[in-house]
């Protein structure tokens, strides 16, 4: 890690991101319910649901326990996680991503089985267009207006 440049992207709860995961997972509940009759229907629509609220809190609302907190990203596909409860995680990216102007969508390699999504709203302009260059490019932009502008926008930079 000697002479490697990291930058730090701490993360805020997304309204959007949640209302977005409750509503898709709410509709998949009315279609169960609607699909499998009886009460058994209804208690799968409830069930997937209450499923969508809990992805919601944990996901997007960064509530849970293992929430994200912050993401610390280097010139390889290699990234940190920060969790709410302290924890770091090291995790290799896989090389299918997904960048556009309003999310960031970066699955992990098989062993760990998770996909982090950050949205425009979780992270500052300046931070956000540092993750999507690091997942279009793989390497850590140098920001253009200098650092105390940068960390003003929650981009923090660091060399080890």
């Amino acid at each position: 890690m000697s002479g490697e440049q990291i930058l730090h992207i701490p993360l805020s709860p997304s309204r959007g991101l949640a209302a977005t995961i409750f509503v898709v997972h709410g509709s998949a509940g009315v279609c169960a319910g609607a699909l499998v009759p009886g009460v058994t229907g209804i208690i799968l629509g409830v069930l997937v649901a209450g499923l969508g609220l809990a992805a919601a809190w944990d996901r997007a609302l960064l509530r849970g326990r293992r929430s994200l907190r912050a993401l610390h990203i280097g010139d390889k596909d290699d990234m940190t996680l920060e969790l709410a409860n302290a924890e770091r995680v090291a995790l290799r990216v896989s090389p299918r991503r997904y960048v556009s102007g309003l999310l960031v969508v970066l699955p992990c390699i098989p062993s760990v089985h998770r996909t982090i999504i950050v949205t425009r709203g979780m992270v500052g302009p300046d931070a956000f267009r540092a993750l999507r260059l690091w997942t279009l490019w793989r390497r850590v932009p140098v920001p253009a207006t200098g650092n105390s502008l940068a960390q003003a926008h929650g981009l923090k930079r660091t060399i080890f």
